[in-house]
């Protein structure tokens, strides 16, 4: 069975002004549908076909670069769609804000922590919140598209907030503003997504 591109949650302007809708748009049909696409043709035929982007990522032979770039950007993207909402913004509750604070003092020094992993990222790649069974969470960043769910990768645990920060993710609206699309990212948070996925991870 092969990968599918998903479909997003709301329109391609939805996140505007904070993400304008032409590099949505541009982002998911071009860009996510070809790491989707490139997925499935790395898989064909392999014993990786029918296996979840999970199972492939966290068991993954990284010098499989197919796979690892393009079974990266496949999860990491559907991820960032997910975390997103034209209704977010605000902070977290609950359990995972008292993880946030037990882990970075309080939520602006989470914000900032995380915002550097982001800004400081060199070239292309993510910034992310992780889980670690137990409930402990930690901020890193990786290059291209690897994950935490990749073996030795960042924080490890599981990703459940994830900013991209590669130029086409940005770019037409902030050129190299990167900070402003960081600070823009904020207000588009669907922090009930990222709190389930933080009981998911737990």
């Amino acid at each position: 069975m092969s990968f599918e591109l998903p479909a997003l949650p709301y329109a391609y302007d939805a996140l505007a002004p904070h993400i304008d809708a032409q590099t949505m748009e541009i982002h998911h049909s071009k860009h996510h549908n070809g790491y989707t696409t490139n997925l499935n043709a790395a898989i064909k035929g392999t014993p990786l076909e029918g296996q979840s982007i999970e199972d492939i990522l966290t068991t993954l032979d990284l010098d499989n670069k197919a796979v690892r770039n393009n079974g990266g950007g496949f999860y990491n993207h559907r991820l960032f769609w997910e975390i997103m909402s034209p209704d977010g913004g605000g902070a977290p509750s609950g359990k995972l804000a008292a993880a946030i604070d037990e882990a970075f003092g309080n939520f602006e020094d989470f914000k900032s922590a995380f915002s550097k992993a982001a800004a400081t990222q060199f070239g292309s790649g993510w910034a992310w919140l992780c889980v670690h069974p137990g409930g402990k969470v930690a901020v890193c960043a990786s290059a291209n598209q690897d994950n935490p769910l990749m073996p030795g990768i960042g924080c490890g645990g599981t990703p459940i907030l994830g900013i991209d920060v590669w130029e086409h993710a940005y770019y037409l609206n902030y050129q190299n503003r990167r900070p402003d699309y960081i600070n823009a990212f904020f207000n588009v948070i669907n922090w009930n997504k990222v709190e389930a996925l933080y009981e998911a991870g737990i």
